[in-house]
């Protein structure tokens, strides 16, 4: 073939395949024009993609720039090294991770267009499969689908290539569809059959709360019976509990350190301006949370237009499944005292962790991160009030959290994310894959085809068990169970 016959697909190749921000745009553009939109909607499309990935970059950048001193500093003191438990600075530390290894997040575009393919055939082949939900969250697609490119790119480096693009999309999109499946009973149970399943970060958690609350203790004594202060609704507040979270653990840490290691070079000038250490540490600390505000911005914009495409194509071609929406759907029918009772339970069991890695001088540091923190345990709460009360709520949490640090800190190290400064941090992240990643290093691709063939027995045995074929199918439960 000439090179005149060649030059569009080298051209698309260089420009558009390897530049992640114009491939998801392009996604988004000829999604839209699939689903027989107008063609000013998809090139509207086309730049809400493309604007907010490259506004997700300056947000990274930034947290990136903010938390080096930082990591010297602790690596100068003490030889440890930090890592926030968090999906956005988990980003930010397996793009620098695969940045090192010389590859992009193009691979991860990719693969998230397989995983979600395959989502959509499992769903369309349910009798075989038993799979009835098709997860749509596109944001939490995005990061595990970029956790998930590391973790088979670091224990695979043979397939750092297009085979090991489709290792990584099978993989996210059949933990995709098993753990949104796996939600559906404890959500139509939760919301009395409102036709929706969880699709993000803490899917086996939900299930696993559901089962063990009844044992832990009395669905008539809930959460609402207790009299928290008024002043923690302060924390309902993103900015407000992700800037208090920054403070207390970057504003501690860098006191620790001091002025003379994080300055370096400038702190002589820094003295003889008569600057202040105390503006300093604060101004420092929420400024994280100003970066993690332009990261979320950036990924809300490219995601809510990513959304829209997948889900009009998949409502055309499966009609009938169910949706796995975001943890915060399940928000309006639980407990709301329930919510915030599970991130101060979190909370406390993440901080007595982080106590004991200090004290067993632990070489990885763990910084509590906002999303897992919060988002996991609010959710775990929710459900295990509902089954357990008050009671189960706290032990459900308390314990989510212990696992969330400890497992993380083991995860780390386990994925090779040492020095990088950041770990993906949510609970079936900080367990289920840590699982799954754990058989792959230790069995190579047998491993990764055994966590495959695990994942997809579990929709099976739920068939199986089901009382109801044709409830199942449908995703009801009968309410005058619970």
């Amino acid at each position: 073939m000439s090179n005149e016959l060649l030059f569009p697909f080298i051209w698309f190749g260089k420009n558009i395949l390897t530049n992640p921000a114009f491939f998801v745009g392009f996604l988004v553009f000829i999604g839209y024009l699939l689903l027989k939109k107008p063609f000013y909607e998809a090139f509207s499309g086309f730049l809400k993609a493309t604007i907010g990935y490259l506004i997700l970059n300056v947000g990274a950048a930034g947290l990136v720039t903010t938390f080096r001193p930082i990591l010297a500093g602790l690596n100068e003191k003490y030889n440890l090294s930090a890592s926030v438990i968090d999906p956005y600075f988990g980003l930010n530390a397996v793009n620098t991770a695969l940045e090192s290894i010389g590859e992009t997040l193009t691979w991860v575009m990719f693969s998230l267009l397989i995983g979600f393919l395959l989502n959509i055939v499992l769903v369309l082949f349910r009798k075989l499969t038993r799979i009835r939900t098709l997860f749509i969250t596109g944001h939490i697609m995005q990061q595990q689908a970029q956790t998930a490119t590391w973790i088979i790119f670091f224990i695979f480096p043979q397939f750092r290539n297009i085979t090991g693009a489709i290792l990584i999309g099978i993989f996210a999109g059949v933990y995709w569809a098993v753990a949104s499946n796996l939600s559906v009973e404890p959500t139509q149970r939760l919301t009395e059959n409102a036709g929706f399943a969880i699709g993000h970060q803490q899917m086996f958690a939900v299930w696993a709360a559901d089962k063990v609350s009844p044992y832990l203790g009395d669905p008539k004594k809930g959460v609402d019976d207790l009299k928290l202060p008024k002043w923690l609704s302060i924390f309902h507040e993103d900015l407000v509990a992700t800037g208090t979270l920054m403070m207390l653990f970057f504003g501690l840490i860098m006191y620790i350190l001091g002025p003379q290691i994080l300055l370096g070079s400038g702190y002589e000038k820094y003295v003889a301006e008569n600057k202040s250490f105390f503006i300093h540490v604060l101004q420092t600390s929420l400024t994280f949370a100003v970066y993690l505000s332009i990261l979320k911005q950036g990924v809300r914009m490219f995601v809510s237009e990513l959304t829209v495409s997948f889900q009009g194509i998949s409502n055309t071609i499966i009609p009938g499944s169910i949706p796995a929406v975001d943890c915060a759907a399940t928000y309006g029918f639980g407990s709301p005292n329930a919510i915030l009772f599970g991130f101060l339970c979190g909370v406390l069991g993440q901080f007595l962790a982080i106590a004991g890695l200090v004290l067993f001088k632990s070489p990885i540091l763990i910084v509590t991160g906002f999303v897992p923190v919060f988002f996991d345990n609010a959710t775990i709460a929710v459900f295990a009030n509902k089954r357990g009360g008050v009671k189960a709520a706290m032990i459900t949490t308390f314990v989510s959290g212990i696992l969330q640090v400890v497992l993380g800190a083991v995860a780390v190290v386990t994925f090779g994310l040492v020095g990088f400064g950041g770990w993906h941090g949510n609970i079936d992240q900080s367990t289920v894959w840590l699982f799954q990643g754990a058989l792959m290093k230790g069995l190579g691709i047998t491993g990764y085809v055994i966590a495959i063939v695990l994942m997809m027995l579990i929709p099976q045995i739920q068939y199986m068990k089901a009382k109801s074929k044709e409830q199942y199918y449908e995703g009801l439960v009968d309410l005058e169970e619970n």
